[in-house]
Parts: structure tokens; C-alpha cells; sequence
């Protein structure tokens, strides 16, 4: 099966690109009910299936994202002032995977709590499953980068915000990562993937 090269690599992102969140919020006041439950119905499926490419299983990413809005409405206030509300549940949602992965590796994870999800989402397509499987076997810092610049179309700036790192950091793993990924896919599961960002 012959490979593609690393420039083909395009992000795996539903056929509508959505732009960054540019929301800037101020004031004290807390986000109204109304607000909170658009904001959610707006952003639940797109953060979900973010962090199941950052993470590899989709019910869990399910599971982090809807206790990560839990926390967001008992934060409604910092939601209010913060300038990318969805980057706030997505980074909450990621840390809440990575705190259950390490407890399930210790043999201490508690029963998950049951949560209802707003809705049957539709199941993601074979070549985005396809491209998760293929993230999993990179190192979490590659994936990381590639899914915030790519899938969440970040630029460098933010991405390296998010993550807590130099933006020449964030250009290394993406380009070692598009590399990475470009070696573990076929042309098949290339030719289901968008045209995308390209913020370097």
C-alpha cells in the first residue's frame, strides 16, 4: 500500500470548517441559563469529537466533555470572562481524560457517574475513525498539537497557549507529528480528509 507523504496530510474536520472561537467576554456577570444552554447545544458535538481525536475513545471523550460543562456551569462566572469559552471546556475536558486514564493505570478508577448526553450523536466517519486510530500511535504531545491546529483550527499562538508551551515547540510537534501520521496513512483514508488550516 503505497504511503503519502507528510504535505498531503490534511486535518480530519467535519466538511463545514468552523473558526476559532473569538468570543471575548467581559463583565462580572455570570452566563444566563439561556446563554449556557446555546453555548452547549452549539459546541458539544464539535468539543467531543476534538477530544476523541485527542483521545482515542469516543465514550470517554463523551463522558469528560459533558462533566467538563458540568464544571463550566458551576463556573459560570469564569466562563463569562474567559476569552474562548469552548477552549476552556475542551482543556477541561482533556485533563479530566487524562486524570481518568492515570487512575484507571493505577487500578483506582471510581464508578463514572451517570450523565445524560443531549443527544444521540452521530457515529464519526471510517476516515475519521480511521485518522483517530492513527493519532493513538503517536506520542500525546504530537497529537495534542495536530488536533488543536488542524481539527480545532488554532494557530501556532494558541495552540501554544493551550498547551503551556513555545510556539517553536508547538511548529516542532506539528511537523514531526504530520510526518508521523503521514507514514501511518493510506491513500484511502487520505482521500475522506478536508482541506484545512494552515496557520504555521
Amino acid at each position: 500500500m503505497r504511503k503519502i507523504s507528510a504535505d498531503s496530510v490534511q486535518p480530519w474536520v467535519h466538511p463545514v470548517r468552523i473558526p476559532p472561537d473569538t468570543t471575548h467576554r467581559t463583565g462580572n456577570e455570570e452566563m444566563d441559563e439561556r446563554e449556557f444552554d446555546d453555548f452547549y447545544t452549539a459546541s458539544f458535538e464539535r468539543i467531543t469529537a476534538q477530544v476523541y481525536a485527542m483521545i482515542g475513545n469516543r465514550d470517554e471523550a463523551q463522558e469528560c466533555v459533558q462533566e467538563a460543562f458540568v464544571r463550566a456551569w458551576a463556573h459560570r462566572r469564569t466562563l463569562r470572562k474567559a476569552e474562548h469559552p469552548e477552549a476552556w471546556v475542551r482543556t477541561t475536558a482533556y485533563r479530566l481524560a487524562v486524570s481518568r486514564w492515570r487512575r484507571t493505570t493505577r487500578g483506582r478508577r471510581p464508578a463514572d457517574r451517570a450523565v445524560a448526553l443531549p443527544t444521540a450523536a452521530a457515529p464519526p466517519s471510517e476516515a475519521h475513525v480511521a485518522v483517530v486510530a492513527a493519532l493513538k500511535k503517536l506520542p500525546e504531545p504530537q497529537r495534542r498539537a495536530l488536533v488543536l491546529h488542524h481539527m480545532c483550527d488554532l494557530p501556532v499562538q494558541a495552540v501554544a497557549h493551550e498547551m503551556g508551551v513555545p510556539e517553536g515547540t508547538v511548529k516542532a510537534r506539528l511537523s514531526r507529528g504530520r510526518a508521523a501520521l503521514a507514514a501511518l496513512l493510506s491513500d484511502d483514508t487520505n482521500g475522506g480528509l478536508q482541506e484545512g488550516a494552515s496557520h504555521v
